[in-house]
């Protein structure tokens, strides 16, 4: 059955090479119209080299998609006029690209095909400002892999889910810098009731944005005449607005890149490359499963974020796995959600997060008491063993001791006591906090319910 909604997606990746795609000039620099020279300006008679460098790093992202790559590496001109780009061409892969016919499984066991992967540079950046126009070259040349899908993604929500599978490839082969580089996706949209008519929204930065761009233009679509067009996405207003007429391929007027030779794709370089791409997060979380018994979803979510599953992995290998996974995924990605941080830029490792596993493994402590310590490992390293011992935080598990603790309880509130045997039993989890309160959050939980009920019983 042919899908109402064809979504598909044109994503530039910034490869986190120290130079430019054809020339020697930084990708970093901190001043506008520094990093530039002959060759990314394109002045008469400059002649471009490839960066070696970003052709491996693309090959690999061919490779981990399951592309087939290209006997030969060749670049085209794609001519067109616009203030960014000062050679008035960019030079990109057109009649050959890289790698071909890739694809990326979603959780709902559907499949996004990768039509093309390849190289090409940049333009220049325009800043505006008031009624001014500034641009900045510095961006002109910097090495770029686009990755383009094929109209396979039905909804906004499988597009996002995509472009997030897609994030975490590229983060496990560790050829993009977040904190320096940028993910843009270009969306091409068409809804059937509409005769699928394409329009594509440029330059489309987050995978919220994406979801919030797709679903705004669907909409659109459907209560409004719909024509082949280019658009943008105002991420403040949440709207789509026209920009110009969709070019066709013929108003670029490409042409094999002159001043390039066409490069010979060697087997056995394939073969280096493909035997540097890691164990990516899918076959991880699977391996997990298999053989350390992890529930499906705590491996999924931790093999996602690859700076936390390499924690995880070395937590594991000393601790109770099982519990190892469950606190990473429940606690220390909360806390890291909660602080807005990258695992990096926190204070947690191995070796402290071990010794507060085993811990709870061996019920020294709460989970309350867990989850503070979490927190505060995430601020400072230190040993939480220590730190229990020091504040006197080891559960209170004596069964002796907390059932005389929850007579008292039980004596000093008998409204609760009263609404519980009326029938009211969320009475009963106040009357458990009562108890945590006063060990400060060291009684042993499930053995505190236990012996409330037994005795509300009586």
């Amino acid at each position: 059955m042919e899908p109402d909604i064809k979504i598909g997606l044109e994503i530039h990746v910034q490869l986190n090479t120290k130079t430019k795609l054809f020339c020697s000039c930084p990708t970093s620099a901190s001043e506008p119209n520094t990093a530039i020279c002959p060759i990314c300006l394109g002045h008469p008679g400059s002649k471009p080299v490839m960066n070696s460098k970003a052709l491996e790093y693309a090959a690999k992202l061919a490779l981990a998609l399951g592309c087939k790559l290209a006997p030969t590496v060749t670049f085209s001109r794609k001519t067109y006029f616009y203030p960014d780009l000062p050679k008035n061409f960019q030079i990109t892969q057109h009649e050959l690209p890289l790698g071909r016919d890739g694809k990326i499984a979603l959780d709902d066991k559907s499949i996004v095909g990768i039509t093309r992967v390849h190289l090409e540079e940049d333009p220049g950046a325009l800043i505006h400002k008031g009624n001014h126009v500034l641009i900045d070259y510095n961006r002109s040349g910097i090495p770029l892999c686009e990755i383009v899908t094929t109209p396979s993604i039905n909804s906004p929500s499988c597009a996002r889910e995509f472009l997030k599978k897609l994030n975490t490839i590229i983060s496990y082969l560790d050829i993009f810098d977040p904190n320096n580089g940028v993910i843009k996706a270009d969306a091409n949209v068409s809804i059937k009731e509409k005769g699928f008519v394409r329009v594509e929204i440029k330059n489309i930065t987050g995978f919220k944005e994406i979801e919030r761009a797709l679903t705004y233009e669907i909409e659109r679509q459907k209560e409004s005449e719909v024509i082949q067009e280019t658009r943008g996405w105002s991420a403040e207003r949440g709207i789509t607005y026209p920009m110009r007429k969709k070019e066709t391929e013929a108003d670029y007027g490409y042409i094999v890149e002159p001043d390039l030779p066409v490069f010979t794709i060697a087997e056995e370089w394939i073969q280096a490359i493909q035997s540097e791409i890691p164990e990516l997060a899918q076959e991880r979380a699977a391996r997990w499963e298999a053989e350390l018994g992890i529930d499906k979803s705590d491996a999924k979510i931790i093999a996602s974020n690859k700076r936390v599953a390499n924690l995880f992995e070395e937590v594991a290998k000393t601790t109770d796995p099982i519990l190892a996974a469950r606190w990473i995924r429940r606690e220390v990605l909360r806390v890291l959600n909660d602080k807005g941080k990258d695992i990096k830029e926190t204070a947690f490792d191995a070796q402290h997060l071990t010794e507060l596993i085993n811990l709870l493994r061996d019920k020294k402590i709460t989970n309350r008491i867990g989850q503070k310590i979490t927190e505060k490992l995430a601020e400072k390293a230190f040993s939480p063993k220590a730190y229990v011992e020091e504040n006197k935080l080891t559960m209170v598990g004596d069964e002796d001791e907390l059932e005389s603790l929850c007579k008292q309880i039980i004596q000093d509130n008998p409204k609760a006591v009263s609404d519980y045997k009326s029938g009211e039993k969320k009475s009963l989890q106040f009357l458990i906090g009562q108890v945590m309160r006063a060990t400060k959050g060291r009684a042993n939980a499930q053995l505190t319910r236990a012996l409330l009920e037994k005795l509300l019983e009586n």
